[in-house]
């Protein structure tokens, strides 16, 4: 089970890269965990910079609360156990078989766990993302959906508390953007992990999510769940859009655009 069981909490953040600063003094609501957490915005608004610095992979200042523990405190391994971070990047195309990368995965971040350990973990994510059939495949044998959900079990084997996740389904085509958004739930319902995710379908959001934080030029512009958060006037402050919430015939809302806001 996660050792966490009060989510994350951000205060304070300032963050950037190459002397652009992109967050001056961020506060995020409480998340608590268990919850899916959709991170949306336009391009260049800072939903990267955001989970990089999370991660521990950008220079940041402020509190990063994940339960009980000080995430800024920790470095290298420590945070490593506790976080599992997947970039844009799709895993390198290397000779490693899929079953050699999660394992080399795990090892890294979980090294007091013996070798039968880490085999049923790997045995059981692979299941969970139906790569069984994948497992002794080469990744430079594999297409870029396949490799992005060899990247995501990679994060899933070390049974992270917090999970970070940069347009994991970017690559997918719709059953397996389906397939990980469930296998993601699954795992933040059972083990009480807090999941961010950025995303740019709207809809996959609204439909999928508990609650999002939409980010605009300003910062932090809307939050809450997603039926509250995303509204016509919201989508006009971050996208420049004109949108409308409409609901299909089960009574779920989904985002209809008419066009560039002028």
């Amino acid at each position: 089970m996660a050792t966490t069981t009060t989510g994350l909490k951000v205060t304070g953040l300032t963050t950037g890269y190459r002397g652009h600063r992109v967050f001056q003094g961020l506060d995020l609501p409480a998340l608590r965990a268990g919850s899916l957490i959709g991170v949306l915005g336009p391009n260049a608004v800072g939903k990267s910079t955001l989970l990089k610095a999370l991660a521990g992979l950008h220079p940041a200042q402020g509190e990063i609360r994940l339960g009980g523990i000080e995430l800024s405190a920790l470095r290298g391994v420590q945070r490593m156990r506790h976080v599992g971070y997947l970039p844009q990047a799709l895993p390198q195309a290397t000779s490693l078989v899929a079953y050699e990368a999660v394992a080399s995965a795990c090892r890294v971040a979980r090294p007091e766990l013996q070798r039968d350990a880490i085999e049923t973990l790997i045995e059981a994510v692979f299941d969970r993302l139906s790569l069984r059939s994948l497992a002794l495949t080469r990744l430079e044998a594999m297409s870029g959906g396949q490799r992005q959900m060899v990247g995501l079990a990679q994060v899933l084997v070390r049974e992270p508390d917090l999970l970070l996740l940069d347009e994991p389904t970017s690559a997918l085509d719709l059953r397996w953007q389906l397939a990980l958004i469930e296998a993601v739930r699954d795992t933040v319902t059972c083990r009480g992990a807090t999941c961010l995710m950025a995303l740019h379908d709207i809809n996959l959001a609204l439909r999928h999510c508990d609650r999002v934080l939409l980010l605009g030029p300003g910062g932090l512009l809307a939050e809450g769940e997603p039926h509250m958060a995303i509204t016509p006037d919201a989508l006009r402050s971050a996208y420049g859009i004109r949108a409308r919430i409409e609901h299909c015939s089960l009574g779920r809302p989904l985002v209809l655009t008419d066009g560039v806001a002028e």
